[in-house]
């Protein structure tokens, strides 16, 4: 049986290969180096190693590509950037006053032909650069099944009314780029599902006729035999699922904390706090709902001074002769378990702090209030409209009072015009910005629209936008929630990856449109579950527009059933927002739209 697939393990091995000078890793480069990098690739190093990883590959500085106080090092210099003209300048600039004794030049993706001609003739003289390797890492893997491409507000960039087709087209080519290097990296060549219409389609096109063209080179990077499916989504599948208030700890956190590149700031704490797979309190509890996650914590701390207490017991017995072996045993036992019990009581001290503040924010601002609401509305349970003022009006901040509205709105099967201008208008009164809320608002309005001008030869200009926008995407916003939950919690985003890895028939999913970049262009794509075959036990879900940890833990639980068909699922995004960054994006469309 196939290894399941592990993108942190895969990119973390392309990385150290890389600091390696490209040699294999059983075959260790005895030489002193230095790593420069752009902003980009440091982000992209930054989840997977630290100082201490980069000093046993013998990196002893690691500088930014564009730092001016740079000054000459014999050494070797490693290359970790972008493949970007600035970049590009910068690099001829290095080689021409010999920065380094020898260059070894990485990019994160692919090369441009002009660009690469650019750098042979500005360095044509020089004999120091020893080699220049695509790596194919344009993404940031957070976890060892999350990941991120790091292009950031790509939901506004999509949905932007005055965006022009060429715009669009060089977006969706750019997010083909980032999978394509992300199935690089785990060198496999995947069935591809997608819901037909919007940029969900246009990225999965897009992506199978760059791995047409690729798996026809010489140089093929597809090595695996390993076919796992990879399923895209539009953020307006489910676009509460980005907005809701959630209680689960990893989801609090980012939506509390903001936590980025696994690191985030406690409040009047001195240094950054890391969150990822070294830390095995967060590895054990980082999916409980925040309640568990508070007795988890009480449970460790007892557990701790119980061990703390065996072991003062044991190195504090008599001190005559008969007892010197045994006392000097136990006292060897102490000393060894000292280092146990002091990464244990630092792993328990920093989750007491963040549970302390998340706590805190919690009782300030009655976030069990928002997320019992919400949930209720997600399970189509009609809340009254006076109680959802008292909501508005009462405890929260403007932000939290904002995503309140639009899970209403969105929870809507059809506008009351009166309720919505009421919620409105509590908004405004807690001088809360209302840009989204109501762009949401002429978003849903738009199907009317749209059916009204079906026949007519006047339109207005946003009529004219949303038919040239992606109709899926709208339709799919105005359906509001409906298709978020079923009754036993399961996202619509895990329900449709669930139904799309057993290959049955389904209504939910039978239209989605197929690509199998190994097969013949006449029989590679369809619209129906007829052309699969068999099911499949390893899925890549990505969203386009932006992802959330609470659709990553969903899809995580999903693969974690014992009687389910797909058994490991990486999920990754454009980015990975947090609530109000997604809420700061729908308010730059309303702005846009003149909403304000």
């Amino acid at each position: 049986m196939a290894l399941l697939l592990n993108l942190r393990l895969k990119q973390l091995e392309c990385v150290f290969r890389m600091l390696n000078l490209n040699q294999p890793l059983d075959q260790n480069v005895e030489c002193f180096k230095v790593l420069i990098y752009d902003d980009f690739c440091k982000d992209v190093i930054a989840p997977l190693i630290r100082v201490k990883d980069l000093r046993r590959q013998r990196v002893t500085l690691e500088l930014p590509i564009h730092d001016n106080e740079r000054k000459h090092v014999p050494t070797v210099a490693v290359y970790f950037v972008q493949p970007t003209e600035t970049n590009i300048q910068r690099i001829i600039a290095d080689v021409s006053i010999s920065l380094y004794d020898t260059f070894h030049l990485n990019f994160s993706s692919s090369v441009p032909r002009p660009l690469l001609e650019n750098l042979a003739s500005g360095t044509l003289h020089s004999g120091s650069i020893e080699s220049v390797h695509d790596q194919y890492l344009e993404f940031v893997t957070l976890e060892d099944n999350l990941f991120s491409l790091s292009q950031q507000s790509v939901y506004v960039q999509l949905n932007n009314p005055s965006a022009t087709g060429r715009d669009i087209e060089e977006i969706i080519q750019k997010i083909a780029n980032g999978l394509f290097d992300v199935l690089a990296t785990l060198g496999v060549v995947p069935v591809i599902r997608c819901p037909v219409g919007g940029p969900a389609e246009m990225v999965a096109s897009s992506l199978d006729r760059k791995l047409r063209c690729h798996l026809l080179s010489k140089n093929n990077l597809m090595s695996s035999f390993q076919r796992p499916l990879l399923c895209i989504f539009d953020r307006n599948f489910e676009l509460s699922v980005g907005i809701q208030h959630d209680f689960r700890y990893r989801p609090l956190v980012h939506d509390l904390l903001g936590l980025k590149l696994n690191g985030l700031i406690i409040p009047g704490a001195q240094k950054k706090t890391f969150l990822d797979s070294s830390d095995p309190f967060w590895s054990a509890n980082a999916s409980l709902e925040f309640p568990q996650v508070a007795g988890e914590i009480e449970a460790q701390l007892n557990k701790y001074k119980k061990d703390v207490e065996e072991v003062n017991r044991r190195t504090s017995g008599g001190s005559s002769s008969t007892d010197l072996i045994g006392n000097t045993k136990h006292l060897m036992d102490a000393v060894n378990s000292l280092p146990e019990l002091t990464d244990r009581k630092q792993v328990i001290d920093k989750h007491t702090n963040i549970a302390t503040f998340l706590l805190g924010e919690i009782k300030e601002r009655s976030l069990d209030v928002y997320t019992t609401k919400e949930n209720a509305m997600m399970m189509r349970a009609r809340i009254n409209l006076s109680d959802l003022l008292s909501v508005l009006k009462t405890k929260g901040t403007k932000m939290d009072k904002v995503r309140f509205a639009i899970m209403y709105l969105l929870s809507l099967d059809a506008l009351n015009q009166a309720d919505v201008e009421a919620v409105e208008l509590a908004l405004r009164e807690a001088d809360a910005d209302t840009s989204a809320f109501q762009y949401l608002k002429k978003i849903k309005s738009l199907n009317v629209s749209l059916a009204a001008s079906a026949n007519s030869s006047s339109r207005s200009n946003i009529v004219d936008w949303a038919e040239m926008l992606y109709d899926q995407s709208i339709n799919a916003v105005t359906a509001g929630v409906k298709n978020l939950l079923t009754g036993d919690q399961q996202l619509a985003v895990a329900r449709a990856v669930e139904a799309l890895a057993e290959g049955k028939p389904n209504p939910e999913t039978d239209s989605y449109l197929f690509l199998d970049p190994r097969a013949s262009e006449s029989g590679s794509s369809g619209s129906t579950s007829s052309h699969v075959k068999g099911s499949f036990t390893e899925a890549i879900v990505f969203m386009v527009g932006g992802g959330n940890y609470i659709e990553y833990s969903s899809l995580q639980e999903l693969s974690q059933q014992h009687e389910g068909t797909v058994k490991n699922i990486i999920y990754g995004a454009t980015e990975i927002l947090n609530a109000t960054q997604l809420v700061e994006q729908l308010s730059i469309l309303g702005q846009k739209m003149g909403l304000s």
